[in-house]
């Protein structure tokens, strides 16, 4: 086993745990109401975070959204770290996933348009991080319509990629998983959109709940490339060093090759210059 599987399993581990440890925060704080709360009322006489009791009085300001959970420090700060290390990541896992399909198999447009979805959403991400939703709201919602589609795009395009690839019966199994994943999440994605635009309060209540299955979905999907990484060694990276080339891609000469390739016709040049002097000695021999 290499220990670059290590990678891929670590950012699932480290975003879930940081993102549930930021919605904690938020709830210590009162700044959301709890997942479990279905209530909602149009205003309070106090707000969520001056109440006291078991009972307590939320609006649509307090709905449970991943990014709501992230908007008010402290956990705002947790927030952006936690969006920042996982986007660097997701960039990390998109190149060697990239690099070794082109080092196992062929480079393909599905292979880089995959890379290229990593890499928007993990410009998305930096974005949802940084711009909090009640400080900007703007650029937040940019990062998030970059984040979310370019996500979902890339799960759909490495579970097409995975049955593609696929020759033996595990790796049909690793394609059948990231294909269940990736219908699951789409589900929770469109969910999730829809009904964050309802009026119903529950409705609302129920987008972020689908929009925290969706995330921990998309997480989950980049753990699987584990079984990909766990035969990866160093060689991988020169796949990238030579502009992309691997199997099935265009090849390289090195500087061996050159060296053969000049020994080989100095040979055929020595050979033919014996010949011809062969060819002279027998023609003065028929002449005498």
């Amino acid at each position: 086993m290499s220990l670059w599987m290590i990678l891929p399993i670590s950012l699932p581990v480290l975003t879930i745990a940081g993102i549930w440890v930021v919605y904690a925060m938020a709830l210590y704080n009162q700044h959301v109401c709890p997942v479990h709360n279905w209530l909602y009322n149009e205003s309070c006489e106090e707000p969520l975070p001056l109440q006291r009791g078991a009972v307590l009085c939320c609006t649509p300001d307090n709905i449970p959204l991943i990014s709501k959970c992230g908007t008010l420090p402290p956990e705002s700060c947790f927030f952006s770290l936690i969006c920042s290390t996982g986007s660097f990541m997701v960039m990390l896992i998109g190149l060697l996933r990239y690099a070794h399909v082109i080092e196992r198999h062929q480079n393909c447009m599905l292979n880089t348009a995959g890379l290229s979805a990593a890499w928007i959403c993990a410009a998305g991400l930096i974005m949802v991080g940084n711009f909090q939703v009640d400080i900007a709201k703007v650029l937040h919602y940019v990062g998030a319509g970059v984040a979310f589609p370019s996500s979902m795009l890339f799960v759909c395009l490495q579970s097409t990629l995975t049955y593609k690839l696929a020759k033996t019966q595990e790796e049909y199994r690793v394609g059948h998983l990231r294909g269940g994943m990736a219908l699951l999440a789409l589900v929770a994605l469109v969910l999730s959109g829809v009904f964050f635009c309802q009026e119903s309060f529950a409705l609302q209540h129920a987008a972020a709940i689908f929009e925290w299955t969706y995330c921990m979905l998309i997480m989950l999907f980049y753990g699987t490339f584990a079984f990909e990484f766990g035969s990866m060694s160093g060689d991988t990276l020169t796949v990238l060093s030579r502009g992309g080339g691997g199997a099935g891609g265009p090849s390289f000469p090195t500087s061996s090759g050159h060296k053969m390739e000049a020994e080989g016709r100095g040979s055929n040049h020595h050979q033919r210059w014996r010949g011809v002097a062969s060819l002279q000695r027998l023609e003065q021999g028929c002449q005498t």
